[in-house]
């Protein structure tokens, strides 16, 4: 009895005759598409002659012709749902397959049209599935596909086509749900047009007031003034006079984050960061938030401000922090945040006793959530975002300890053509950042890369990452896991908490995956797509390892750095840090 190569579980029966070979008596499935990972990301699996192949989802292309495991990618533009025009527009793709459920939103639907209208209507929305009675939106990337013509679920894939408007009722056309009268759409669409124009130069010239930087900010009263005048944007949330703005983000009164907060009182304190304190706060509609007050003596502080509203009212992702909305009143600047009740990912890591109730399972569940996140700020949001200070601190924890990036301050957005970017003026946190970035100022994605592989290393040893000493050195975290793996003994790392839950050929894959996003040369990295399909799919073989970048420190008391004539600005040094480690 064994689980063979390609995840089928078989009885087999062997004839004690001479030359007899071994007979299977039973399977669990003779249906070979059935395991879960034998394609990669958007793509399924198919049964050719009784033998299983991958296929890619309609408008989408293999990453690796060469290997089917590899997954698909679009092969068209994504942002093209915000800038239609007559020569491109969206339709659905029908396929008979089931996926893994993952979808941010279920609806009650008998009709399958209403259910396909709603997704091409959300820009947000890149696949349904349709039972009948039950309509699941989901974002990409879609995982264990199979074709299965059995089942009473549809799936219809959101696809880019490259052609004149039709009369397809389910090809969303501006200004138009249905099918319309010519003269009616153009009229339609001219109005749009105009209210869109007029929105946008009014965003523009309220974006503008907010952050011109002047060292006399909007005044609590005409913040106010402008809430009363658009008021028609969006109901009033939170507390009373609370108003709305686009990218669905309520700008709170300082009245109601001072109630929320108790007035920021000490007992609501949940920590201190770099940029402010950040406290717990109740609506009076029972919402429990953060509020992460950016210190007024802070230049810092009002960049992270600029930054983090502007950037993360973009993102939507489960596996990303959600942001409800902002407040600024004189020289104050406060970020309103969902309330994570397991605090931040170190509160729990770093501290023998919490530590034990991250067991292997949470941890591997925490070790992939990150890892998708950082997918989608990579490749499948609207815009690239380099997060430029993945730490351990910056994932907070949801009361299922899900993982959330958060704390986009120090992010920078990319086209989805560029590669990497060079600055003078480096930022993040020591241990954690890249060679190129830390020595040269060169960032790209694949110094995410670098953050996320130490990240990994430290959620496996439940050690920070300057912690190990060998002699009289003390060895950062990426110096010491390749010690113990060039010798073969890569379960040493593992937290000694872990003995009784730990998969091992699980811990040990998740190890060799964290070592190659550590290697020097940034080429050399794995792209968060292959680190995915890596940790979820067992049966592809991973690369071997080189010799990452790593330190050897003599002493452990950093006071000031500076590397080659760059100005090195360092927000949080790795166990110096001034944070207090608490949820937000």
């Amino acid at each position: 009895m064994r689980i063979d190569v390609g995840g089928i579980f078989r009885l087999y029966s062997h004839d004690l005759k001479k030359n007899a070979i071994w007979s299977v008596e039973w399977e669990s499935s003779e249906d070979k598409c059935v395991p879960k990972g034998l394609c990669g990301l958007n793509s399924y699996c198919v049964l050719i002659d009784l033998e299983p192949h991958c296929r890619c989802l309609p408008r989408f292309e293999s990453v690796n012709l060469g290997n089917q495991t590899s997954g698909c990618e679009r092969n068209f533009v994504a942002d093209a749902c915000k800038n239609r025009n007559e020569n491109f527009t969206y339709t659905m793709e029908e396929l008979e397959s089931t996926w893994e459920d993952d979808s941010y939103m279920s609806l009650r639907l008998s009709d399958k049209d209403d259910c396909i209208q709603g997704c091409l209507e959300d820009c947000d929305c890149e696949a349904v599935f349709f039972d009948g009675t039950n309509c699941r939106k989901q974002r990409l990337p879609l995982r264990f596909g199979r074709r299965d013509k059995g089942t009473s679920e549809r799936a219809f894939i959101k696809v880019g086509v490259p052609t004149k408007p039709d009369t397809d009722p389910r090809i969303v056309q501006p200004g138009s749900k249905k099918k319309a009268h010519k003269w009616i759409w153009i009229g339609t669409a001219i109005g749009a047009a105009l209210l869109v124009m007029v929105l946008c130069i009014s965003s523009y010239l309220l974006r503008r007031k907010l952050f011109s930087g002047e060292t006399n900010p909007m005044i609590e009263n005409e913040m106010l003034e402008w809430m009363e005048s658009d008021r028609s944007t969006g109901d009033v949330k939170g507390l009373q006079n609370d108003g709305k703005m686009g990218n669905n983000l309520t700008v709170f009164r300082y009245a109601s984050v001072v109630a929320a907060t108790t007035n920021f009182s000490e007992e609501n304190k949940l920590g201190q960061g770099g940029f402010g304190p950040v406290y717990k706060g109740k609506l009076v509609t029972g919402r429990e938030i953060a509020v992460k007050r950016l210190s007024r003596c802070s230049g810092q502080g009002t960049s992270e401000f600029k930054n983090e509203l502007i950037l993360i009212s973009e993102l939507q992702h489960t596996n990303l922090v959600h942001l409800f909305g902002f407040c600024i009143h004189g020289e104050e600047r406060m970020l309103i945040y969902a309330y994570m009740p397991n605090k931040s990912l170190d509160y729990f890591l770093f501290d023998s006793t919490r530590a034990m109730l991250l067991d292997w399972t949470k941890r591997f569940n925490i070790i992939e959530g990150i890892a998708q996140g950082l997918l989608y700020l990579h490749k499948y949001s609207r815009m690239r975002v380099i997060h430029r200070d993945l730490k351990a601190s910056n994932i907070l924890l949801d009361e299922y300890m899900k993982p959330k990036i958060s704390d986009f301050g120090l992010a920078r957005i990319f086209t989805h053509n560029e590669l990497e970017a060079n600055t003078n003026r480096i930022v993040g946190t020591y241990g954690y950042m890249s060679p190129e970035y830390a020595m040269e100022g060169i960032f790209s994605i694949k110094s995410d890369v670098y953050s996320f592989g130490v990240l990994v290393l430290e959620i496996i040893s439940g050690r920070r990452n300057s912690s190990f000493y060998i002699a009289d050195h003390v060895l950062n975290i990426v110096g010491y896991a390749w010690e113990l793996w060039k010798e073969g003994r890569g379960l040493e790392l593992m937290d000694p908490t872990l003995k009784d839950s730990c998969t091992e050929d699980q811990l040990l894959r998740c190890f060799q995956v964290g070592l190659l996003c550590v290697e020097e040369n940034a080429a050399d990295r794995p792209s968060m797509s292959d680190v995915v399909s890596m940790l979820t799919t067992e049966t592809i073989s991973l690369p071997l390892p080189t010799r990452p970048a790593f330190i050897t420190i003599r002493n452990v008391i950093v006071s000031d750095i500076s590397i080659s004539r760059r100005e090195l600005q360092i927000i949080s040094v790795n166990g110096l840090s001034n944070t207090t480690v608490a949820g937000r």
